[in-house]
This record gives C-alpha cells, sequence and structure tokens, in this order.
C-alpha cells in the first residue's frame, strides 16, 4: 500500500500562547496503553484523552526509532530530511555508519524555525544517538534553548546543551541504558522545564526498552505506563497543548520456543547466487542492539551488478515470510525515501518475522526474553492522542505521526 503522501507544506503559526508538548513514546502501539487502561493504572491519560482525542495514525516507513523522530521533528517524511535508518551503507566509499550527525540531515528541525523566530526551545531524548540531529540549528549561549540526553546528562554543558549539572538539578542519577528509568528521566526533566524553563515548544522522547522485552498487559510494561501516566498528570495543565505519538509499534517476532523468528537473507542470497553479489543492510542497526540484536523487520539490498535486480528479486519473492520486495524507484516512491540511501531492493517481513543479514553476525546473547521488534508495516500504526479537540482535521487524508507538531502548536493558540 502506498503511503500516496503529499509532502507537507503547511504554514505554522508563531503566535500561540501555550506551550506546545509533543511525546514521542517510543515503541508504543494502542494495546499497550489500553491494556493499562483496563486495569485503572492510567487514570490522567484517561482523563486526558477523555477532554481530547485518541486517533490512530502511520509512522514513517521504515518504523525505526531515527528516521521516525526526524520525521517528527522537521514534520515530513524521509524523502525530504534524508534520515532513512538508523544506519545506511555508501557504496562510493564501502562506509556503514550511523545517521545521528546533522550532516546527514537535508529539511530543518521545527525546533530551528521557531528559536530564529524568539522562541524557547526544550528537548530531552533518552538515547544520545538523537540529541545532535533534534537540536541542529540551536544555539545555547542565550539561554532560549535547552538540549540533552537522560543517557549523557551527566556530561551536559551550558555551553553545549544550554544546561549544567543535569543529575543535581533534577535530582536524580544518570539510569541505566537498558532500563525504564531512562524514560522516567526524560518525562521528570519535562515537567521541570515545564516548570522552571516555560519553553514555548518542547519535545520528548523516550526509549523503547520496556516495549522490546515485555508485550502489553505485562506487569513490568504495565508498570512502565503507570509511570508515564504520573508525568502526564503534571504536564497537563491549562496552559499546555501535548500531543503524544510513538515513533513505531512493536510485535512479538520468536518462535514457540522463544527463539527469534528471523530469515538470515544475506546467507540466502550467498547460496542462492554467488557469495557477496548481494550485500544487505538492515537499517534497524544502532549501538543499542541488546534488546533486537538488530533483527527488524525492514532491509535494503545493494547490488553491484545492477543488471541482476530482476532476478534478485524474483528469488526473494520466493521466500514465505518476506511480503514486500520493491525495486530502489517503486519502494523509494511507494514510501517517501531517499533514492540515493536506499539499495536497489528494498524488502519487508510479515507480522511476526524479522529479517537478517548472516546469522553469524548477529549477536543474540542480550535476548533473555523472546524477541519482540519493528521496521516494516505490520509496526506503521501508532497512536495520536492530544488533551485537546484537534481543531480543522482532516479525515479524508492519512494523518501520521509527523503531523504531531502541526496540532500541537495550533493546539497552544
Amino acid at each position: 500500500m502506498s503511503d500516496n503522501l503529499e509532502i507537507n507544506k503547511r504554514e505554522y503559526p508563531s503566535n500561540f500562547s501555550k506551550t506546545a508538548i509533543v511525546i514521542c513514546l517510543d515503541g508504543s502501539q494502542k494495546e499497550y496503553l489500553e491494556e493499562a487502561s483496563k486495569s485503572n493504572l492510567t487514570p490522567n491519560l484517561d482523563k486526558l484523552i477523555a477532554s481530547g482525542e485518541n486517533l490512530l495514525v502511520h509512522s514513517a516507513i521504515p518504523s525505526f526509532t531515527n528516521p521516525n523522530n526526524i520525521s517528527i521533528v522537521t514534520g515530513q517524511p524521509s524523502s525530504v530530511h534524508g534520515i532513512c535508518g538508523n544506519f545506511f551503507y555508501t557504496p562510493e566509499t564501502g562506509e556503514e555508519v550511523m545517521m545521528n550527525d546533522p550532516k546527514y540531515m537535508r529539511a530543518p528541525t521545527i525546533f530551528e524555525k521557531f528559536y530564529n523566530s524568539g522562541s524557547k526551545i526544550a528537548l530531552v531524548t533518552a538515547k544520545d544517538k538523537l540529541r545532535t540531529l533534534l537540536g541542529n540549528g540551536l544555539s545555547f549561549d542565550d539561554e532560549r534553548a535547552i538540549c540533552f540526553s537522560a543517557e549523557k546528562s551527566d556530561q551536559a554543558t551550558k555551553d553545549l546543551n544550554g544546561i549544567d549539572n543535569v543529575n543535581d538539578w533534577l535530582g536524580m542519577p544518570v539510569p541505566e541504558v537498558y532500563s525504564e528509568g531512562l524514560s522516567e528521566f526524560v518525562m521528570a526533566a519535562g515537567v521541570k522545564l515545564l516548570e522552571e524553563f516555560k519553553p514555548n515548544i518542547m519535545y520528548l522522547s523516550t526509549t523503547d526498552y520496556i516495549q522490546h522485552k515485555y508485550a502489553p498487559g505485562n506487569e513490568t510494561a504495565n508498570k512502565f505506563y503507570a509511570m508515564f501516566d504520573k508525568y502526564i498528570g503534571l504536564l497537563n495543565k491549562e496552559n499546555v497543548s501535548i500531543i503524544i505519538t510513538a515513533d513505531h509499534g512493536m510485535k512479538p517476532k520468536s518462535k514457540e520456543d522463544g527463539s527469534p523468528n528471523a530469515i538470515f537473507l544475506q546467507d540466502y542470497l550467498d547460496k542462492k547466487f554467488e557469495p557477496n553479489m548481494a550485500k544487505v543492510i538492515l537499517p534497524i542497526t544502532d549501538p543499542y542492539v541488546v534488546h533486537h540484536g538488530s533483527l527488524g523487520s525492514f532491509a535494503t539490498i545493494y547490488l553491484e551488478d545492477k543488471s541482476r535486480v530482476d532476478s534478485v528479486v524474483n528469488a526473494i519473492k520466493e521466500i514465505k515470510d518476506i511480503e514486500v520486495v520493491l525495486t530502489k524507484d517503486e519502494g523509494c516512491s511507494t514510501y517517501n525515501l531517499p533514492p540515493d540511501r536506499m539499495g536497489d531492493i528494498i524488502c519487508m517481513s510479515s507480522e511476526f518475522m524479522t529479517i537478517g543479514s548472516s546469522e553469524d553476525k548477529h549477536n543474540l546473547s542480550g535476548l533473555n526474553e523472546p524477541l519482540r521488534s519493528h521496521g516494516g508495516l505490520h509496526e506503521r500504526e501508532v497512536p495520536f492522542i492530544s488533551n485537546l479537540k484537534l481543531q480543522n482535521l482532516d479525515t479524508s487524508k492519512q494523518l501520521y505521526n509527523y503531523d504531531a507538531f502541526y496540532y500541537a502548536i495550533n493546539g497552544a493558540l
């Protein structure tokens, strides 16, 4: 199914009087919130929804963290802003690099635009991999911008982040990166920034460690959403417009015995053709692989011999649980991806399957729970919750998570 997008050319009003807050609740599909609500663990969120909106929208494809966070903060798909994964490959140089450097961005953030017009901006992210991208274009020398990560909160400085001594200020130590505490740190910082810094625009981005490990309704998952609910109660004030969305959902991707359900596509192609004729790249790859082992539901494939694209496409179509196989042109057109950062073939797996490269390249030792992961079409449906009734909502068009700031800012008028 095509995203069938029109590139977002909306005008953002500059005369809003409330604080506009967008929260990216990483890895959260609707079932997490529904199950916690059934157990009466989210009274603040339930109250917020009753007075506002509770919608379902699409994420950008691939349904990974970096492309969706950057889509949310630019209001654009990857074809415009250029960040199409956590990781990408450059055939000309043979380099495989992380997409966490602002030099890879091709569009300004909403924060940069509003900062340049005089607004105060506050950004807090769980993992540091997003911090430099989110803060691109901001200056920290005039006390109008703050941007830091929970992961490296102890390293924040006035010059680089607009704030120092974060842990003393918040009264919380640096949290473990693989913990619920990383997300709680983000939410607690958001509450304190709202009270003391009083930003015009604030973005809070959590981590999906809990969602990778625990299904909706699980006691640990419910505890996470109860924690989140506590902070929503503190953020949902009269002078605040809030949109809560997610970068992607999460689905179980394991066999009955608990082992990962994966197609190792590099191994398959090496056997089907000759070794190294194709290069499989997994854009889920990042430094934080303990909870997913670099197994996601999206892959792109580079071929040195472009004349073999059709034969490789046909070979991949023989694999039962790879349900989307498109050429670069087809895939980029359908899902609004930048062609120069995609391989010759784009693949997505079925709902409960992941795609790996070579089996011996995946370190799965950290998977002490059955694998849950994301990246494809089945993890693209995410919540879009507002504490206010949305005005001028166009229900004739597909709504996306990267419409969040448009509606948060309009709700702040």
